[in-house]
């Protein structure tokens, strides 16, 4: 990737021509079956990630399946992909859940719910092995929807973001005007702040005009394509607004039933390979233009302040008992996670050694 951005294209996405004419039914000729997966991302690391989940497809299958990716908006808006796929308008998306939470809060659950001392990793456990996948097919079935999803690519915690001064106190969060998305918008109301939910390619303009005073988006990476260190340069890091989220692989389902058993097979196997290539892959770069941001554009980075973070689960207790109370699914949901969670992370918590210990022993 080259070291400057076309902010416009990356914002944007690049120009795809004759796009609603690719809102096609899955093709089969004689190469095979195509898949057209729109994006969310227009540019950047996480289309990167969406074009290397189709490769793995594409080469696992020898050409027989192919999954095309196109770029955001290319045939509907990010907020219409799984409606998209629904209808089968598009034959496939790549986002993650918290972009469709307003059909269910639940759905929030699945990646930006609240942190039981888990990561991302063990969350995706939870969907593979602690029965989340049937949760999220059941409710699927319960909100009518023709789709099947796969999860994949297990992030790290996403930074508190980015603000006008130092946080060093819960108390200077009270008012601010904070950009983010999915159930983490519920908190940090419940924390006084003002949330403004906006897609990715809005954040930086916005707050360059002062639209808001704050905002995050997910990784260093793509905060420095966006020019988040033009616009302020006070970056905290951690943060339990959304500590555990994925990507979600959305499929239509009547086109997913009709593939082939090992086509079927080929989907599921390169889902769960991505876990592996996007986290290592990803976290390297991630490190290496966090030292950018703060050797080359001189951006103060900060580790958020253990009262900010206590406040965030304070305030996760609240919004999910309120939630829980008037919605008998998403109690559900976030008891089979909390029992898969008090046993995984009992034995890693007892078993994993202090290695920020081992850090500071090697590199102060």
């Amino acid at each position: 990737m080259t070291e400057k951005v076309n902010r416009r294209k990356f914002l944007r996405g690049s120009a795809v021509a004759g796009a609603a004419a690719l809102a096609t039914p899955a093709i089969a000729d004689g190469h095979g079956v195509t898949l057209k997966m729109q994006a969310a991302w227009g540019g950047g690391i996480f289309l990167e990630n969406a074009q290397s989940f189709a490769a793995r497809v594409n080469e696992m299958s020898g050409g027989s399946l192919t999954i095309e990716v196109l770029s955001v908006d290319a045939v509907v808006k990010t907020s219409q992909m799984q409606d998209a796929v629904h209808r089968g308008v598009l034959d496939a998306a790549h986002y993650v859940p918290a972009y469709w939470y307003g059909k269910s809060k639940a759905a929030s659950l699945f990646g930006t719910g609240p942190c039981f001392g888990w990561s991302s990793q063990e969350v995706l456990g939870w969907v593979y092995a602690g029965g989340g996948q049937e949760l999220f097919d059941e409710l699927m079935a319960e909100l009518r929807l023709n789709v099947v999803s796969f999860f994949n690519s297990p992030m790290p915690a996403q930074p508190m973001g980015w603000f006008k001064e130092q946080i060093t106190d819960a108390s200077q969060m009270e008012g601010l005007k904070y950009r983010t998305v999915g159930l983490a918008a519920d908190v940090l109301l419940e924390m006084g702040m003002s949330v403004v939910q906006l897609p990715g390619g809005e954040i930086q303009p916005a707050m360059k005009s002062g639209l808001i005073d704050a905002a995050e988006f997910n990784n260093p990476t793509s905060d420095r394509d966006f020019g988040m260190q033009d616009v302020s340069k006070h970056y905290h890091l951690a943060s339990f607004h959304q500590s555990q989220e994925f990507f979600e692989v959305t499929i239509n389902k009547d086109k997913f039933n009709a593939l082939s058993d090992d086509h079927k097979a080929i989907i599921k196997n390169a889902s769960m390979a991505e876990n592996s290539g996007f986290y290592w892959g990803n976290t390297k770069r991630y490190s290496d233009d966090l030292l950018k941001l703060q050797e080359a554009d001189g951006v103060n980075v900060y580790r958020t302040p253990d009262s900010v973070m206590a406040a965030q689960l304070a305030a996760w207790d609240k919004v999910t008992a309120r939630i829980a109370e008037d919605d008998p699914f998403f109690a559900k949901v976030m008891e089979s996670q909390k029992a898969y969670a008090k046993d995984v992370m009992n034995y890693l918590n007892l078993n994993q050694p202090d290695y920020k210990l081992a850090y500071n022993h090697y590199f102060g």
